[in-house]
């Protein structure tokens, strides 16, 4: 049976994906914060578009859920090249997934600053950036082990 055997420095890579749980945390925060503002009782997930109109707190409150829907859409595969990519790269991958996390964070500040859509450009660039180069390095670390065996 195969062993695979972690770099010294792969618990750096560890203590990155900790951290982007407690950036789910700060959406829970945001989300809930923006929530009470607005005044929308569970369960609605959204205000209606109707609401979010007349009402900027519902907007508000909308630009929080979205920017939270999207991390969490996006943390699981971000956080799974990152780990693949430090079985290899510890050290790269670390760094790169600090950038995806803060990223992120500026992701949500932006999103629910008052600028809406518009304030998540900068944490938008960066997160994509960052997640391109941990897929591509979590294939190159995948295809380079299967040839390597």
């Amino acid at each position: 049976m195969d062993t695979i055997t972690l770099p010294a420095n792969y618990g750096l890579v560890l203590v990155v994906a900790c951290s982007s749980f407690f950036v789910n945390t700060y959406h829970v925060l945001l989300t809930s914060k923006f929530r009470k503002a607005s005044g929308l009782v569970y369960p609605a997930p959204y205000a209606s578009n109707e609401q979010a109109e007349k009402d900027p707190k519902a907007y508000a409150f909308n630009c929080a859920q979205r920017a939270h829907s999207n991390f969490t859409e996006n943390h699981p595969s971000s956080m799974g090249a990152m780990l693949i990519a430090g079985l290899k790269y510890p050290q790269a991958a670390a760094m790169v997934g600090t950038g995806w996390v803060v990223a992120r964070i500026i992701y949500a500040a932006g999103y629910t600053s008052g600028a809406g859509p518009k304030g998540r450009s900068v944490g938008s660039g960066i997160s994509f950036l960052t997640d391109f180069i941990m897929k591509g390095m979590a294939a190159y670390t995948a295809v380079t082990m299967v040839m390597e065996s």
